[in-house]
């Protein structure tokens, strides 16, 4: 191997990041199960991954607005009610709902089957809300509505109020 090819492969290392099946931050938030995948620092916070798992007949967050990142969400398997405003989309495996900043959103698994999904948040500032709760949870304090908003306030993000 040429020294350059040497210098090249080295270089090369340190920007992969490879997460296994059993690797990844745990957060497990009610009947949400989460894995972060990626949580920004191998993507100059450009960019956040994370798959969770969500229980039969749970309900997401609070229909809300983030201002400075887009969230996306790939349906791995399952089906997910995404409620933007006040439209229902039933989101089947293989469906992409993307949702830029600003739009009120909130998603739930109606089902009796779990659902799993791949969310990617641009940039990486929305895994720290979901850290944030599960501190909330471990503090052996409940998850009440006023605890989720002020987790939300902290990361650009507000409850839709104007919505029913």
């Amino acid at each position: 191997m040429t020294e350059d090819a040497k210098t090249s492969e080295s270089q090369a290392d340190p920007a992969i990041s490879v997460v296994g099946p059993g690797d990844g931050e745990t957060i497990v938030l009610g009947a949400t199960r989460m894995r972060v995948l990626e949580d920004g620092s191998h993507t100059g916070h450009r960019l956040a991954i994370a798959e969770s798992v969500l229980a039969p007949h749970s309900q997401g967050p609070p229909q809300h607005r983030h201002a400075q990142h887009d969230e996306g969400f790939y349906i791995l398997s399952g089906t997910v009610r995404f409620t933007v405003g006040d439209e229902d989309h039933d989101a089947t495996t293989g469906t992409l709902v993307m949702v830029p900043p600003g739009t009120p959103h909130t998603f739930a698994n109606l089902t009796d089957q779990p659902a799993v999904m791949l969310s990617t948040f641009t940039p990486d500032l929305y895994v720290q809300y979901f850290r944030d709760l599960q501190k909330v949870l471990a503090g052996g304090r409940p998850l009440t509505p006023q605890a989720n908003i002020d987790a939300m306030s902290r990361h650009a993000t507000e409850p839709a109020t104007n919505l029913a």
